[in-house]
């Protein structure tokens, strides 16, 4: 007897209903307005692949956010990530709304100056900060965490060049329960590494510790963890005002709030999965509530969030450019956008949706982009109903990361436009030309004009 060949297990989700003799069909769903503008129309006007922001979403959701965390604590400052996207449009949009800026580099540092963030409300995080930019942001009046002791000691001679005693905060790394524990940046609490850190910048003199931070990890599911780090920060700040008399003024807590985006290998839809933020506002103000906090000593609640910000916010416009049949006899498609424009479909199952459903059986469907490469896969699988080449789609969320981790490998990148509030449609990013690519390029006189 010949031994049977394996195949690998499909498992779909089967959602309840009323039976009937032809069973529960599969949900269909197509996209065909954005903030009631045709998604049709916008790829009439601007071709595919395009990214296009909603700018309702944007301000809709920082104000959600507002609300669920100034609602259970009184003293609260966000801050707009600008790593998970740093547009100009989309970075105004979140200071309209009152947010601060986050920065991680120099290059982020002087992304919000340009767009007029006043030093002081700007938060430089990252472990890596050159001479110059800390100098730069020390000199401002940045709200800098140092990261280590290497930049703790040059923090201290820039102050003392400067002439003056500099405020600083530092980060800490910690252990909530989450894995794998983000502990390469900043310094231990659990260790006492943190508390040293501390004490060394009280003892030195020419700096003065006013803010402690933390960032515990990326698209966090539990907000249970959140309330570990606000209790262990706030137990860090309290034992630093008794023993020197250093009164910590804010607790920065990060990001790392989950979008309703799905990841890889999560069986239930991530709208269904994410908390809401109302859950993490709750874990994080009773922990600092709890804590037993002077009056005048109730730090402000500094949050850097990103993902959970402007993911919903962002949508892909793309067409479908052929179909294929693989070896194994699954149905695949190729589109006009790939790996190269959404990065973070490595991490996520992005939704995939048609613009029309000429109707057809749905179909597990491989999804890959334009790219010359094997890793150009945008969703694994997906059931899709039958398409044509210059058939619509649209994918979803794809806000965070997509636009700051893109690249022009291969293909150039496209437009990126915003829906306004008030139906009105801009361009706020052109699309990408060979000038662009090219330009910064030199070639050598030895080398014009050879074959």
């Amino acid at each position: 007897m010949s031994k049977l060949s394996w195949e690998k297990p499909t498992i779909i989700k089967h959602a309840g209903g009323l039976a009937n003799k032809f069973g529960q069909g599969v949900s269909r769903r197509t996209l065909s307005r954005i903030d009631g503008v045709s998604v049709e129309a916008l790829i009439e006007r601007f071709g595919t692949p395009l990214f296009v922001f909603s700018e309702h979403r944007l301000r809709q959701r920082a104000r959600e956010a507002k609300r669920a965390f100034e609602l259970r604590y009184p003293k609260v400052q966000f801050s707009w990530s600008y790593k998970t996207n740093y547009l100009d449009a989309v970075c105004r949009i979140f200071h309209q709304e009152g947010a601060w800026a986050e920065v991680v580099s120099e290059m982020e540092y002087d992304m919000a100056r340009r767009l007029g963030v006043p030093p002081e409300h700007i938060l430089f995080n990252g472990p890596y900060k050159p001479e110059e930019s800390l100098r730069k942001a020390l000199t401002e009046g940045a709200r800098v965490h140092i990261d280590h002791y290497e930049e703790l000691y040059l923090a201290e001679r820039i102050a003392k060049e400067l002439g003056r005693v500099v405020p600083v905060s530092i980060r800490v790394n910690m252990d909530t329960g989450i894995h794998p524990r983000w502990d390469r940046f900043g310094f231990n609490l659990d260790t006492g590494e943190a508390l040293d850190a501390a004490r060394r910048i009280h003892t030195g003199g020419a700096l003065t510790l006013d803010g402690l931070h933390c960032h515990i990890g990326t698209f966090i599911l539990e907000p249970s963890a959140y309330g570990q780090a606000a209790s262990k920060m706030a137990a860090l700040a309290k034992q630093l005002r008794q023993e020197t008399g250093m009164r910590i003024d804010f607790i920065d807590l990060g990001g790392g709030f989950a979008s309703r985006a799905t990841l890889h290998g999560q069986y239930a839809p991530g709208a269904d999965s994410a908390p809401a933020l109302d859950d993490y506002a709750e874990a994080i103000t009773s922990a600092l509530l709890s804590a037993g906090f002077a009056p005048e000593d109730m730090p402000t609640l500094l949050l850097e969030t990103g993902r959970a910000m402007v993911d919903e916010a962002g949508f892909m416009l793309t067409r479908v450019v052929g179909n294929k049949r693989l070896a194994d006899g699954s149905r695949s498609i190729i589109i006009d956008s790939g790996v190269n424009l959404l990065f973070t479909s490595f991490w996520y199952r992005h939704e995939i949706l048609p613009v029309t459903d000429r109707g057809g059986m749905q179909e597990e469907t491989v999804v890959y982009g334009p790219l010359c490469m094997n890793i150009d896969v945008v969703r694994p699988s997906v059931l899709l109903p039958p398409l044509e080449a210059g058939d619509p789609l649209v994918i979803r969320p794809v806000g965070a990361y997509n636009v700051t981790q893109w690249m022009q490998f291969i293909r150039l990148r496209p437009a990126v436009v915003l829906v306004g509030e008030d139906g009105s449609v801009d361009v706020i990013r052109e699309a990408e030309t060979l000038d662009n690519v090219k330009g910064p390029e030199r070639l050598p006189e030895r080398l014009v004009n050879k074959s």
